[in-house]
């Protein structure tokens, strides 16, 4: 099996060299990369051209348009016969390709996802982040999970798909707001089979400050009503948790000023399950540090989650606007 590499660019040099350097390390070595800058100001060509002695890769400049129709620009140039998709802020452990491919010689899969984790040498930001993206007491613990609720949907850090289905059925046809989840529901809508890989993770920095986290997930709240608009039986009752997680913080911050008897119950509800993510995060990363800015990033990754969705809902589905 012969696999292309598809890796959007968006001025972040630094990460390409940190990805490229980690797929030099691959056991699997039937691969090619394709490098696909979205026109970047700050571009990445130098930093590509250094591996062309250890990779075989490929560097395209595009206009901007998006990191959805960028990959589709990779897709249009690939060679192999499976096409694998990574975010640029991944690092690669050295059995990824070799899992996938044992992995779907195995169980035959047209497209396929797999989780993400946290990177010894991340920060302890990042590593509370990315807790909060797979937390069990948050939305994320339906990430890249044997348990996930309904039909898996790869996320485009860590996605694959066959030739077949890419001629079959096309592209990405959003180039953001929930993209790659558009297109694995229309891949399982045109019958074509999809599972996730558990033991093909990556390392995913994701951001590296809260204020860039919050961004991101105000965004995936914004995405999820883009999904809804294309595809209304998507939209589940999990997706609203977020949002009534963060009505619930806004009625006890009134309910704190205006009547003291309910406020009890509703800062005890709101304190224990912070001190469960505390205290799971702590079991997991073995830092109270990283435990407690995990307390953080799982309250910014709700909230910011929750007023995106909260937003576009208003609206894009009460209001009808565009």
């Amino acid at each position: 099996m012969f696999f292309s590499i598809i890796i959007p660019l968006y001025n972040r040099p630094q990460e390409i060299d940190e990805l490229l350097n980690s797929l030099t390390k691959q056991t699997y070595l039937q691969f090619e990369v394709l490098v696909i800058e979205d026109g970047s100001k700050n571009d990445a060509k130098v930093i590509v051209d250094r591996y062309a002695d250890r990779l075989d890769v490929r560097y395209f400049f595009k206009p901007n348009e998006g990191q959805g129709f960028a990959r589709n620009y990779g897709f249009e140039r690939a060679k192999g016969d499976y096409f694998v998709i990574f975010d640029s802020d991944c690092l690669i452990p050295g059995d990824y390709l070799e899992t996938v491919k044992d992995y779907l010689f195995d169980h035959n899969l047209d497209a396929y996802g797999g989780p993400d984790a946290a990177h010894q040498t991340f920060t302890p930001v990042q590593k509370a982040i990315s807790y909060a993206m797979t937390s069990p007491f948050t939305t994320g613990g339906i990430r890249g999970n044997k348990k996930h609720m309904g039909q898996f949907h790869p996320r485009s850090f860590n996605m694959g798909v066959s030739r077949e289905v890419w001629e079959n059925v096309g592209g990405f046809i959003l180039t953001r707001l929930g993209e790659d989840i558009e297109y694995s529901i229309r891949i399982h809508k045109s019958g074509y089979k999809i599972g996730l890989i558990p033991a093909a993770k990556v390392f995913h920095k994701r951001r590296t400050s809260f204020a860039q986290f919050y961004k991101q997930l105000h965004f995936f709240g914004r995405a999820r009503i883009n999904i809804y608009k294309h595809f209304p039986s998507e939209l589940k009752l999990v997706h609203f948790f977020p949002a009534a997680f963060t009505c619930f913080v806004m009625f006890t911050l009134i309910i704190n000023i205006v009547y003291w008897p309910l406020a009890y119950l509703c800062n005890f509800i709101l304190l224990l399950f912070l001190m469960l993510n505390f205290f799971h995060s702590w079991q997991v990363n073995k830092s109270i540090k990283v435990a407690f800015l995990s307390v953080i990033a799982a309250f910014i990754q709700l909230t910011a989650y929750g007023l995106g969705f909260m937003q576009d809902f208003i609206k894009r589905v009460v209001f009808k606007q565009q």
